[in-house]
């Protein structure tokens, strides 16, 4: 008999040991419904359950798209800001370039004709020095040599020819850093190109100098490399990104003690693409947020010199856009490397092959 239909018995008959043998098919379709109540009741709890965890389940996977369509959302945001800022950056440096290029000849055109000047100088001395032996020209030689004293013609020649190499120099730099930003700002086509990552290093890390000069010595280690087939101008923001962090992390380790860091920067052909590391010095990344390092937003910088942006940005660059790999290993105060794998071939193309 079940036995709530046993206590329910009881307390209505607290005498009643033994029901009436006419009460026993009765009690027993009683007890039947309440054991199928029972089940019923079970049933439906652990239905209720089954459909309590899989409301969690749905739940945290919508908090998770939606935290997902945020950060792509937002990733999209600043892509389309790097974008025209490279499309800004790009003119800019093409602007420039032909002035400067007007500059570069037309001082190499006048370091030219002040040779010749110079040359002509150097013959008219020649003639000073006949003219001076002859006493029925000491007039025309005092004028002379006091023409020269007012035109300071020995100063002159021999400053200019420095000045000319100074300014010639500077306009090499000038164009350097030109070229520099046009290669790394250029705006990327819609399809993926053939690229030389060793000289979108050499361009990134010219655009990047006032970042690190005044507190890091920068070396690279380029090994020969083949062309990979990616979006050069998110590959340069990547190592643009990473190059920052370590210059940021060195001068916080090393700038109190009035020292300078270092920053290596190398490649080479592994894993059917290319690796590429930013080895630093610097104060190193703290255990505790290191699995947060590429978290949208997350920064431990000052307001003003930090978005959080970087980092996600590069592993969105890295993974979802080449389908490549970005990784790192740090130590506090001993330094931290960041490796970026970029395949020769996109999944497409290598299917395709």
């Amino acid at each position: 008999m079940n036995r709530l239909l046993e206590r329910q018995l009881r307390r209505f008959s607290a005498s009643l040991d033994q029901p009436p043998a006419d009460w026993q098919q009765f009690l027993a379709a009683v007890g039947e419904a309440y054991e199928q109540a029972a089940q019923d009741r079970q049933l439906l709890e652990r239905s209720m359950e089954l459909a309590s965890h899989e409301l969690l389940e749905r739940n945290a996977l919508l908090t998770k798209e939606i935290h997902d369509r945020e950060r792509v959302e937002s990733e999209l945001r600043l892509a389309q800001k790097l974008e025209s800022v490279g499309q800004l950056a790009s003119g800019i440096a093409h602007e420039i370039n032909t002035p400067i290029q007007y500059v570069g000849d037309s001082v190499t055109f006048l370091r030219t004709a002040f040779e010749d000047v110079a040359t002509f100088l150097t013959a008219v001395d020649g003639v000073a020095e006949e003219i001076a032996r002859k006493p029925e020209l000491d007039e025309l030689v005092r004028r002379l040599d006091a023409a020269r004293v007012t035109a300071d013609l020995a100063y002159v020649r021999d400053q200019v020819p420095s000045a000319f190499a100074r300014v010639q120099d500077g306009i090499s730099r000038v164009s350097v850093i030109v070229r520099a930003m046009r290669d790394f700002a250029h705006p990327d086509q819609t399809e993926m190109v053939a690229a030389d990552v060793n000289h979108g290093v050499k361009s990134t890390l010219v655009v990047a100098t006032n970042t690190y000069k005044y507190c890091a010595d920068v070396a690279t280690e380029l090994a020969p490399l083949r062309e990979v087939l990616c979006h050069p101008g998110e590959v340069n923001q990547v190592i643009l990104n990473l190059v920052v962090n370590a210059a940021h992390a060195v001068e916080e380790r090393w700038a109190p003690q009035d020292k300078r860091g270092h920053i290596v920067v190398s490649t080479r052909e592994a894993d059917a693409g290319v690796w590429i590391e930013v080895l630093d010095d610097g104060c190193g990344i703290p255990e505790a947020i290191r699995t947060r390092v590429f978290d949208p937003f997350f920064t431990t910088k000052e307001v003003g010199r930090g978005t959080g942006q970087g980092l996600a940005l590069a592993r969105a660059i890295v993974v979802d856009r080449h389908h490549g790999k970005i990784a790192f290993e740090s130590e506090v105060n001993v330094g931290t490397s960041f490796r970026v794998w970029l395949p020769f071939a996109q999944p497409e193309q290598a299917a395709a092959a």
